[in-house]
C-alpha cells in the first residue's frame, strides 16, 4: 500500500492506493486527536506502509512521530517537488483530497527513501537554537527602539556609554530615562548606582553624565518617554538573564551528544557554534567529504565577475545560503572552513555512528 496525506492544523485528508497504483476507497478526513490518529493507523493496516507527507510548518511533526513509532515507512517532500508533481497531471482544480490521493500516487511513482530526522538531542539543541534566536531578535529590536528614545532625550549619551545593550546602560536609563532627569541628580547618588549588583558607576563617568546633560539639547523629556525608556531597560535586563539561561541549557545539552562534544574540540568553534552546527546539519559524518558539507552549508567560492575582466581568483560568500544565513561563522571562508574540517572530518567518519544512517 502507498500513502499519502494531506496536512492541515486540525483535520488531514489521507489518500490510499495499492500495489497496483487503483485508489483504495475515497480519501479519509483525519482529526488531529487520539480517535483521529487511531483511525489513520487502523486505515493505513499493517506496517510498513510507505506514506508521503509535505513539510510544511509544523503540523506534521505529530503524524511523523505516530507513524514512525508504528513501523510505517515515512517521507518527507519538499512542497515545491509535490506541488510540481501534481501540476503534471493537470487537474484544473485543488482540494484537501486531490492533493492526498497527488502525494499518494508520487509515493508509488517516485518511491521516496524513508525520511530519518535527528536524534533527540539534536532536536532538542534545534528548537533551543531558534528559541535562542527569535529571543536575540526580540532584544536587538528592543536596543533600536531605547536608542531612538535616547537621540530624542539625551543624545550626548553614548559619548560616554558606548553600547546600549550593557548592563550599564540599562541600569542608569532605567533610573535616569531623559537628559532633564539626568540633570537633576546629584553626583553622589548617581555615582554609588550599581549597574551589575556589584560595580558602581564611578564618580567620574557620573560627573561626565550629568555635566553633559546640563548642555544636552535633547527636548523629549516627557512621561511617554520616560515609560518607553523604563519598559524597555526592563525587557532588556529579562531578555538579558533569559539568553544567558538558554546559552546555559544548550552548553548542558551539547554535553551529552558526542558529535557535539567534537566539535568544540576544533578550534574556533564554541559551544554556541557547535550547537548551531548539530541544528541545521546533524552529523556531519554523513556528508561524504568536507566540500561536500561546505557546499550543503553555501560556504563555497563564488565567481563574480563584470564586463570584459575576469578576475584571476574567485570570490568567497561568508554567509551561506539565505535559507541558513547562521549556519556558520561569518568570519569562515570556504577554504577556511575546509580546512578546519579535514582532520575533525575524518575523526567523524570513523568514530560517529549516527543512528539515522547515513545521506
Amino acid at each position: 500500500m502507498f500513502a499519502g496525506i494531506d496536512v492541515a492544523s486540525e483535520t488531514h485528508t489521507l489518500a490510499r492506493l495499492d500495489d497496483a497504483g487503483a485508489p483504495i476507497g475515497r480519501p479519509i478526513p483525519i482529526a488531529e486527536d487520539r480517535a483521529g490518529y487511531d483511525a489513520l493507523l487502523a486505515a493505513l493496516g499493517p506496517p510498513p506502509v510507505l506514506v508521503v507527507i509535505e513539510a510544511t510548518g509544523h503540523c506534521w511533526k505529530n503524524l511523523f512521530a505516530v507513524l514512525t513509532a508504528a513501523g510505517h515507512d515515512v517521507a518527507l517532500v519538499n512542497p515545491l517537488v509535490a506541488r510540481r508533481f501534481q501540476e503534471a497531471g493537470l487537474e484544473p482544480t485543488r482540494t484537501d483530497a486531490i492533493e492526498a490521493t497527488g502525494l499518494a500516487r508520487l509515493a508509488f511513482e517516485k518511491r521516496p527513501a524513508p525520511t530519518r530526522l535527528h536524534d533527540e538531542v539534536a532536536e532538542s539543541l534545534r528548537e533551543l537554537v531558534r528559541h535562542r534566536d527569535r529571543l536575540r531578535q526580540d532584544f536587538d529590536d528592543r536596543v533600536r527602539q531605547l536608542h531612538r528614545l535616547v537621540d530624542l532625550g539625551f543624545p550626548g549619551f553614548t559619548r560616554y556609554v558606548r553600547t546600549l545593550d550593557s548592563r550599564l546602560a540599562t541600569c542608569l536609563l532605567a533610573e535616569y530615562p531623559t537628559a532633564h532627569a539626568f540633570a537633576r541628580a546629584t553626583p553622589r547618588r548617581l555615582a554609588r548606582l550599581r549597574h551589575d549588583g556589584r560595580h558602581p558607576v564611578g564618580a567620574e563617568l557620573a560627573t561626565q553624565l550629568i555635566e553633559a546633560a546640563e548642555r544636552s539639547i535633547g527636548q523629549h523629556h516627557g512621561p511617554a518617554y520616560v515609560l518607553q525608556a523604563r519598559h524597555i531597560c526592563q525587557d532588556l535586563d529579562l531578555w538579558r538573564r533569559r539568553l544567558a539561561d538558554i546559552e546555559h541549557d544548550i552548553e548542558d545539552l551539547l554535553d551529552t551528544h558526542e558529535v557535539g562534544k567534537l566539535l568544540t574540540t576544533i578550534g574556533g568553534i564554541g559551544p554556541q557554534t557547535a550547537a548551531r552546527i548539530i541544528a541545521e546539519v546533524g552529523n556531519p559524518a554523513r556528508f561524504h567529504s568536507p566540500g561536500a558539507l561546505a557546499a550543503h552549508l553555501g560556504v563555497v567560492p563564488a565567481l563574480r565577475q563584470s564586463g570584459k575582466r575576469s578576475p584571476a581568483r574567485a570570490a568567497t560568500t561568508h554567509f551561506g545560503k539565505p535559507s541558513r544565513p547562521h549556519s556558520v561563522h561569518p568570519r569562515h571562508t570556504a577554504n577556511d572552513l575546509q580546512h578546519r574540517a579535514g582532520q575533525p572530518f575524518r575523526c567523524w567518519s570513523a568514530r560517529c555512528s549516527p543512528p539515522w544512517g547515513a545521506a
